[in-house]
């Protein structure tokens, strides 16, 4: 600080901003250029095919499966997460008894914050191995579960009608626990006296979460809806591990398609790098509109 401001800006700020741009930024730039190319990935040539990718994108009806498959996960995912998160959530922070006390959680609150969690602190990797197993058809947990009531379960996985919405109850179910702290911890900040007195009104505990708790809590919504919104227009990582897109493509995802497309037989890294684009734009577009979408006043307690 002796020197100025400036000398510690650019020691601080210089370094890390530079790292940015050559992993981050630069990927990118390249990933653009070489979506023009007819390059294969190993090969020292990479000709020049302008719009080329992009052109037959748009007949791949393989692709365009793909992408229906994301817009069920982004329609879905995102709904069905905070709806589930803001429900355990409301029920661990005034699920008790209304007593001396005021509105209360349930007993042992702490306990099911934990046991929400607890997928959270598991890798995608484990999580996709682990229902995997549970989804096995002859020594999985679901079918034994069924076995056990004389009903035989079906083929989960392999079933070219049921192995997405597999896929989809798993990624909800991975994501539940974190937004379920991160609800209750901003509904924390909310005076239980705005709570006692709506219920002393008579308001029922959904007409509560719907007119006062979401309200509140809306700028957390907002930033909930958009992080999954992205996960469900990747998803690459659970698909890819517990159904690799199959049967049939039933469950193929665009994230899927665009691997398969680079390192698959025919190696199309130029045409996987279209894919890409396409879907650096498509996300950052469902960002946009998410925010304005759900912009709306906010409510501040005074």
């Amino acid at each position: 600080m002796k020197h100025g401001r400036l000398p510690l800006i650019v020691t601080f700020l210089v370094p890390p901003l530079l790292l940015y741009i050559v992993f981050v930024v630069s990927p990118y730039l390249q990933a653009f250029q070489i979506s023009t190319t007819d390059w294969l990935g190993y090969s020292a040539e990479a000709n020049p095919v302008g719009l080329a990718n992009f052109k037959a994108l748009w007949h791949d009806d393989y692709v365009w499966n793909a992408l229906k498959n994301n817009a069920i996960l982004l329609a879905l995912v995102p709904v069905f997460t905070i709806a589930f998160g803001l429900f355990f959530a409301t029920m661990l922070s005034m699920g008790g008894r209304r007593g001396r006390a005021g509105v209360t959680g349930v007993r042992g609150g702490a306990f099911y914050r934990t046991v929400y969690f607890f997928p959270q602190v598991l890798s995608v990797v484990i999580i996709a191995a682990l229902w995997k197993e549970a989804y096995h058809p002859t020594s999985g947990l679901l079918n034994g579960i069924l076995g056990t009531v004389g009903v035989s379960g079906p083929v989960w996985l392999g079933d070219p009608d049921v192995a997405f919405w597999c896929v989809l109850a798993v990624m909800v179910w991975s994501n539940v626990g974190f937004y379920v702290v991160l609800f209750g911890a901003a509904m924390s900040a909310i005076p239980r006296e705005i709570y006692e007195a709506v219920l002393l009104d008579g308001a029922s505990r959904w007409a509560t979460l719907r007119r006062i708790t979401i309200p509140l809590l809306w700028d957390t919504v907002q930033v909930a809806w958009i992080y999954l919104a992205v996960a469900a227009l990747d998803g690459f990582i659970l698909v890819q591990l517990m159904t690799n897109g199959g049967p049939n493509f039933s469950s193929d995802v665009i994230g899927v398609r665009m691997y398969d497309t680079a390192f698959g037989s025919e190696n199309k890294f130029g045409y996987a790098s279209a894919i890409g684009v396409v879907m650096f734009f498509l996300t950052l577009s469902v960002a946009v509109l998410a925010l304005r979408v759900s912009r709306r006043e906010r409510i501040e307690l005074s």
